[in-house]
């Protein structure tokens, strides 16, 4: 019994270590936040950011990682230019004072081929709250023979006026749905 438990403890030595977490750049050119907000009860306002930076550790055995995410504030694009410079003032935004948004998630674990519920903070005008988002992994894989890239489809919903931004409440919806497609490369 004691030469099977250190034979063993000898081939797990040798074995090699489990894989662990690496570390992944969001891609900006293939990452697209988005929002849809309630307009005056008429319509759906649609909106993108067109900046997005930031950094996953992800280990794709366990299916676990840690996610940071910055958005240039200034990059909102509705398609009006004059509706994104008033976005951009101190009634929304105020990129001035407040020039990014930020997410950040530890310790999330995701479920190949279904969605999964992701516990993070989002912080915008300076206010940081919790906020869980829906997180649907694409795939893993090398992107057209070169980098090798995770992806996922991330949604949810939030209040507005709970991070401040209060503006024509409620004749411009409080309630913001995301969605935000994610290409995230691994560092070389």
């Amino acid at each position: 019994m004691l030469r099977a438990t250190c034979l063993a403890c000898a081939l797990a030595a040798a074995a090699p270590a489990w894989a662990a977490a690496e570390n992944y750049d969001l891609d900006p050119a293939h990452t697209y936040p988005s929002f849809e907000i309630s307009h005056l009860g008429f319509s759906v306002l649609r909106g993108s950011f067109q900046s997005t930076s930031g950094a996953l550790s992800y280990d794709e055995a366990t299916h676990t990682g840690s996610v940071k995410a910055t958005i240039d504030a200034a990059s909102i694009n509705t398609g009006f230019a004059k509706r994104d410079e008033h976005l951009r003032s101190k009634d929304f935004f105020d990129v001035e004072k407040f020039p990014t948004l930020s997410f950040s998630a530890q310790g999330f674990t995701l479920e190949p081929g279904k969605a999964a519920a992701v516990a993070g903070t989002l912080t915008m005008l300076g206010v940081t709250k919790p906020v869980d988002l829906s997180v649907q992994p694409t795939q893993c894989a090398k992107r057209m023979g070169s980098d090798y890239v995770c992806g996922a489809m991330v949604s949810g919903a939030i209040k507005r006026s709970d991070w401040g931004l209060s503006a024509f409440v409620p004749y411009v919806g409080d309630e913001v749905k995301i969605q935000v497609e994610v290409e995230a490369v691994k560092r070389k």
